[in-house]
């Protein structure tokens, strides 16, 4: 039953899609003017958060340009994944796409939820403040993307993304006059869809016979032929549907 290779990278692109939706946020600082006089883009990556912070921790200085990791910035990781429950599919249905051999098959897939975390780390309240703002107000308490599940044979969904929780956490490292490091967490849950191996080359009917028998006695009653004229056509192609319907006089 199994060891048939297949790989539809649909973990890969679930990461990579929910990373793209917090990869352009800025911070801005100001002076007592309200002006603008620095832009910077909050870098983002993914991996765990005690990572992040051994890291943090490690440097002296935050703001000294030699140093590789600088506040404010945002990290990402999956923290689970779950058999989603509240959607059941029919195992048995597949999905068809045609194409010169007939058409290429694949069947119904197994619902997940896999849960994220994203990190929001900054030296002060204000930086913080402005990440969580930008993300905030999209979830309401989901925001809806598009993927493309199987290119192959055209096959996309739209998935919903839902903010679960916001929280917050103001931590020191030794007494009140060390580094400081304001940290948000926000947890998310979004659904994927895993497939099996997609069934090359499988024919495609265009040529159907039904027969009606009389069930006491077995004779025939009638047959009806429905086919596809011609049967080399293509989907797109010209052709039409032929019934040929004969009765046997019962």
């Amino acid at each position: 039953m199994f060891g048939t290779y297949f790989y539809h990278s649909h973990i890969r692109k679930t990461v990579a899609v929910f990373g793209t939706l917090f990869n352009n946020i800025n911070v801005q600082r100001k002076d007592t003017n309200g002006t603008s006089v620095n832009n910077v883009k909050v870098p983002l990556s993914y991996g765990p958060k005690q990572k992040f912070l051994a890291r943090l921790f490690e440097e002296p200085d935050l703001n000294a340009p030699e140093v590789a990791i600088r506040l404010p910035r945002m990290s990402f990781e999956i923290t689970g994944m779950q058999y989603d429950t509240s959607v059941k599919l029919n195992k048995m249905n597949t999905i068809a796409q045609p194409n010169i051999h007939g058409q290429s098959t694949i069947r119904n897939p197994v619902p997940y939820i896999i849960s994220f975390q994203l990190s929001i780390y900054a030296k002060n309240q204000d930086d913080a403040l402005q990440v969580v703002e930008q993300i905030i107000p999209y979830f309401n308490p989901e925001y809806v993307v598009t993927i493309r599940e199987i290119p192959s044979l055209n096959v996309s969904r739209d998935i919903p993304i839902v903010l679960q929780s916001v929280n917050y956490s103001d931590d020191y490292e030794g007494d009140f006059t060390s580094r400081r490091v304001l940290i948000y967490t926000l947890d998310f849950s979004m659904k994927t869809f895993f497939y099996g191996p997609i069934t090359q080359n499988q024919g495609v009917i265009k040529d159907a016979i039904i027969n009606t028998r009389d069930y006491d006695n077995r004779t025939m009653i009638q047959e009806v032929e429905t086919m596809v004229n011609p049967l080399n056509a293509s989907k797109d192609g010209i052709y039409t549907i032929d019934e040929t319907i004969t009765d046997f006089g019962f």
